[in-house]
């Protein structure tokens, strides 16, 4: 075991979650997550050796109280002098960032222009880099950002078919997200398949509550399905993804409903919640769908058709298909959802191994395709956090 410790934060505007980890082994000492935060019913629940107790966060229930009482937590475990390192996600980094850097007043500055592209979540990050500051005083900081992978998409592929003028002075383009996953699972595929990342055509599907897909060649992305924001693209939990512009003045003109409204409708009661009229949990429509909740069905269907229509596509960008991988909650353990995908894409010469499928769920990595495919399907289950972990210690120098 190593004593240096590298401490892994990501801050959403009202939730904090927090994990500790070794920086040989990878091992987890220590997680927690802050709920509710600037509600005076604020707690953090924190999660050692398997056994977990909630903290109420009544006096200080910001980010800096969670940060606290994190910072004490880990006092009671004789883990705060080993912290070495604290490492951020920051979920936009814009076109300032194509890597992963320490953190100064400078680069605080930056991440504060990228506000306009990542209005909830920005803001949320830099609360968490001054709460670490404040009270791991001393230690180096790490910004980690979700856009940095996608940073080597060339121009044809991030440009918008709208005025020029519009990117010149707002930065309006393709971003992409979930960069920090795509980086762990193009390495892990690689490493897990036997192959060289710089030689493998891969397109990688990571999916969640928030979903995307992201062609990778070369070793590098080429395109991606989320664009300025994660509301482009598959279809999500809660997120309408792909949609005709013009729903804006449809439902402006039809159902009275102002700019904000149907901004909040597509991000938040779309998605499989809006089709299946159920819920945003992809396990609970998959269950409900087996007894044959029409909506569900329809659900798991649109979900997966327009999942399978975009892998093909992303094959364009990656100029051919070796891989086709799955991550994140859903890739990693929807069975159901990987053999509707493969039964589309069965014409790329993917072929399911149904019990290979059913197998590589719950944490186990493995190929889903048959031998005879001429490309490979792959389950490889991401780790965001390790990656983070893995660059701040690099960046600090305990590497």
């Amino acid at each position: 075991m190593s004593d240096k410790l590298i401490l892994v934060l990501n801050c959403g505007s009202s939730s904090l979650k927090g994990a500790v980890l070794d920086n040989d082994s990878g091992e987890v000492l220590l997680s927690c997550l802050a709920e509710k935060l600037n509600l005076s019913d604020a707690y953090i629940t924190f999660k050692v050796n398997g056994e977990k107790h909630k903290v109420e966060l009544t006096a200080n229930p910001d980010h800096t109280g969670a940060v606290e009482a994190l910072m004490n937590e880990l006092k009671q475990h004789g883990l705060d002098s080993r912290i070495a390192a604290v490492g951020h996600r920051v979920v936009s980094g814009g076109e300032l960032y194509s890597e992963s850097i320490v953190i100064t007043e400078e680069v605080v500055n930056g991440i504060e222009k990228c506000i306009p592209l990542a209005p909830l979540h920005n803001p949320a990050n830099l609360l968490g880099i001054r709460a670490a500051q404040n009270i791991f005083k001393g230690l180096p900081n790490v910004a980690v950002f979700d856009t940095a992978f996608h940073q080597s998409i060339p121009e044809h592929a991030y440009t918008y078919a709208v005025p020029r003028e519009l990117y010149r002075k707002y930065g309006l383009r393709r971003y992409g997200f979930h960069g920090t996953s795509y980086r762990f699972v193009a390495d892990e595929a690689a490493r897990f398949l036997g192959k060289d990342k710089n030689s493998l055509r891969m397109v990688i599907a990571h999916l969640g509550n928030g979903a995307s897909i992201a062609a990778v060649a070369n070793g590098q992305c080429q395109d991606t399905s989320m664009g300025l924001t994660p509301l482009e693209g598959l279809v999500m939990g809660t997120r309408s993804g792909d949609v005709d512009p013009s729903i804006f003045s449809f439902l402006a003109e039809n159902a009275n409903m102002s700019i904000t409204q149907v901004t909040d409708l597509l991000n938040k009661k779309s998605g499989l919640l809006g089709i299946s009229e159920l819920s945003n949990d992809c396990r609970t429509i998959e269950e409900e769908a087996a007894k044959g909740h029409e909506g569900a069905k329809l659900a798991l269907e649109v979900f997966s058709y327009r999942l399978a229509k975009y892998a093909a596509s992303m094959a364009v960008a990656a100029g051919g298909l070796d891989a086709l991988v799955f991550t994140g909650g859903i890739g990693e353990n929807s069975d159901v959802i990987r053999s509707k995908v493969l039964n589309y894409l069965n014409f790329l010469g993917l072929t399911e191994d149904a019990q290979a499928n059913t197998q590589a769920r719950f944490g186990n990595a493995g190929v889903i395709t048959t031998a005879d495919s001429k490309a490979q399907a792959v389950v490889i289950p991401t780790n965001e956090e390790l990656m983070i972990a893995q660059d701040t210690a690099r960046l600090s120098g305990l590497k």
